[in-house]
């Protein structure tokens, strides 16, 4: 089974080394999906001052998330970009992760709606779909919390529904994901990629050895 590892823009740089040396020791096919980081946020900063359209902030978004991706693979032998889903299984066979540039395919074919409510999340959940895999979003906290995040009083959801995710206002991943869940039929887990040993375990179905994650189920 294939595993489309989207690894949030929050991580890099500080903690892409250690995910993707965990993500080569992985028994599970994996596809990477990264998100946009620090550039993508500076493009909300300008958006919130100047108003550009929805059009522009999409695309120059899924931009970002290409030129941090170049970034990653840069450093990691193991790790060969790609730009067609066709390109996945030829990947594999060589021995390597695939890490999709999305914007040449998204702009041929453009599945997603245009506006800040459609991340990196939503990407990687489309092409989970696209390419039969399961999902695996990694984030810089523990999963998806009751209560304000900032709080010291929240807490960690284990197990939620993708409709119940539906009212919440703000979470560790974007808005458009919980819909896209329930569209697809689809369920995805979301761990601290802080922590590779957590991915790690769960990638190969350990979890005596990881219980800290919020599973979204869409089914």
């Amino acid at each position: 089974m294939t595993t489309v590892v989207k690894i949030g823009g929050s991580l890099f740089p500080k903690y892409i080394n250690a995910i993707c040396d965990v993500l080569k020791k992985s028994d599970e096919k994996i596809v990477i999906v990264n998100g946009g980081g620090a550039l993508a946020n500076k493009l909300r900063e300008y958006n919130t001052e100047y108003n550009y359209s929805n059009d522009t902030n999409h695309w120059t978004a899924i931009e970002c998330m290409d030129i941090l991706g170049k970034l990653i693979a840069d450093k990691h032998d193991d790790i060969i970009l790609i730009k067609r889903i066709e390109d996945i299984s030829k990947a594999h066979k060589n021995n390597k992760i695939p890490l999709l540039l999305t914007y040449d395919i998204l702009k041929k074919e453009d599945p997603l709606e245009h506006s800040w409510d459609v991340t990196s999340d939503s990407i990687a959940c489309w092409l989970a779909d696209r390419i039969n895999a399961k999902l695996l979003i990694l984030t810089n906290v523990d999963g998806i919390y009751s209560g304000n995040i900032f709080s010291n009083n929240k807490k960690l959801i284990k197990n939620i529904s993708a409709n119940k995710l539906l009212i919440f206002e703000e979470t560790s991943v974007d808005k458009c994901l919980p819909k896209l869940l329930i569209d697809y039929h689809l369920d995805c887990y979301i761990i601290n990629g802080k922590y590779p040993d957590r991915v790690l375990a769960h990638l190969n179905s350990d979890y005596t050895m990881n219980n800290i994650y919020t599973y979204i189920g869409g089914k």
